[in-house]
């Protein structure tokens, strides 16, 4: 097998590959020196081309002059292993013309040889479910990897734009043994809990502190950055919000609890002890803030199938990107503002729970859906059943 490039000036910008994955400008005909069309023509085994989707006419009609049989399968595969994979096949006397006729784009490779012939097992990435769509993620990126892991599995193209990142906020050493109940909201809470946990007896950040308390989780996420730990939760809500953790809590005697949470979370869970009489510590752990969004990314997510928001802040930060780069889609020729101009009409908005989809009403528009589980497998549910539903 020999791999060749289908551009062979390398020592000038323009013969190069750009970053995006666009062919260069470059006409094979001016770069030098030429390639050995002859010894490419002669060699017994499969050529591969790569870097060559606009030069694909010219190398297949330089292959064939020099004596390469017309008649030999070929191939070309576009976005190899991505979601987005695609075989096209022909012969070399007709590759150019079908890769042209199925707008084949790059980045992609040109296989010609036996081997071609064998297009079923060139194509073997399974089409799954989520293929053709893409699905916009505006979660941490830290936090995201899981959630676009399983959306490319199932065969979406991810378009990431993470409006929001965390940052640990700086405080005193955190002495867990005066509380009968610990509360975390999140697997960042969890992590940063650790980070500062000292009971003055052993090493900071050991798991021993935790003994002589009941930790409660909100969310199954949270309950598994625990598990990290070496900490089996003791109470994980059936719903993944802080009403059902209060009604979970009911029967619990607890005198003093401490809750580890954001900066900017809600006061649903401490209000609710208070009014049990529980003596009530807050400690805010990290808060979140605004990821700066690059305007292409920004215009990926607002063009795409299904727009995922994971929480609140990630609503919020959204529309302040919006703001900072609106849309130029308006009929009177100026950039629309609001709900109106944030997504494309057609992509659809998924919300992770409740809370989430009041924020998104507050900045005027109403989710197309929302998870029945508050976590990543619920929103991945949402948005199958509603892609099966879908004429």
């Amino acid at each position: 097998m020999a791999f060749v490039t289908g551009h062979t000036r390398t020592d000038t910008p323009q013969g190069q590959a750009r970053h995006d994955g666009e062919e260069p400008g470059e006409d094979l005909e001016e770069a030098e020196p030429e390639l050995d069309w002859a010894a490419l023509a002669a060699f017994p085994g499969t050529l591969v081309f790569y870097m060559g989707v606009r030069a694909l006419a010219q190398i297949a009609e330089s292959l064939i002059a020099a004596g390469r049989p017309a008649g030999e399968p070929a191939a070309v595969i576009e976005r190899g292993t991505l979601p987005g994979q695609r075989v096209v096949s022909g012969t070399l006397r007709t590759i150019a013309g079908v890769a042209h006729e199925a707008r084949v784009q790059a980045p992609a490779i040109t296989i010609v040889g036996a081997v071609a012939e064998l297009s079923d097992e060139l194509g073997w990435l399974t089409q799954g479910p989520l293929a053709g769509r893409t699905v916009a993620v505006t979660r941490a990126r830290a936090q995201a990897s899981d959630l676009v892991r399983r959306l490319e599995e199932l065969g979406a193209t991810v378009a990431q734009a993470p409006v929001i990142r965390t940052r640990a906020l700086p405080g005193p050493p955190i002495d867990p043994t005066p509380y009968d109940l610990i509360c975390l909201t999140s697997p960042n809470a969890v992590d940063a809990l650790f980070e500062r946990l000292d009971d003055g007896a052993r090493p900071r950040g050991d798991a021993r502190s935790l003994a002589g308390a009941r930790i409660a989780a909100i969310g199954p996420g949270t309950a598994r950055a625990l598990r990290e730990h070496g900490i089996v939760a003791d109470i994980v809500p059936e719903r993944f919000v802080a009403e059902s953790l209060v009604r979970e809590l009911a029967g619990v005697e607890i005198r003093r609890a401490l809750v580890a949470r954001a900066r900017e979370a809600r006061d649903v869970l401490p209000d609710a002890l208070r009014e049990r009489g529980v003596e009530v510590d807050i400690v805010a752990l990290y808060e979140t803030v605004a990821e700066p969004l690059s305007e292409s990314a920004l215009a990926r997510a607002r063009e795409a199938d299904y727009i995922t928001f994971t929480s609140s802040s990630t609503v919020r930060f959204f529309f302040e990107a919006v703001s900072a780069h609106p849309s130029e889609r308006a009929e009177d020729g100026h950039p629309a503002a609001g709900a109106a101009g944030a997504l494309s009409p057609s992509t659809r908005i998924v919300s992770i729970g409740p809370v989430t989809s009041i924020a998104l009403r507050e900045h005027g528009l109403e989710p197309h859906l929302e998870a029945e589980r508050h976590d990543i497998d619920g929103l991945i549910d949402a948005l199958l059943v509603d892609l099966a539903a879908s004429p």
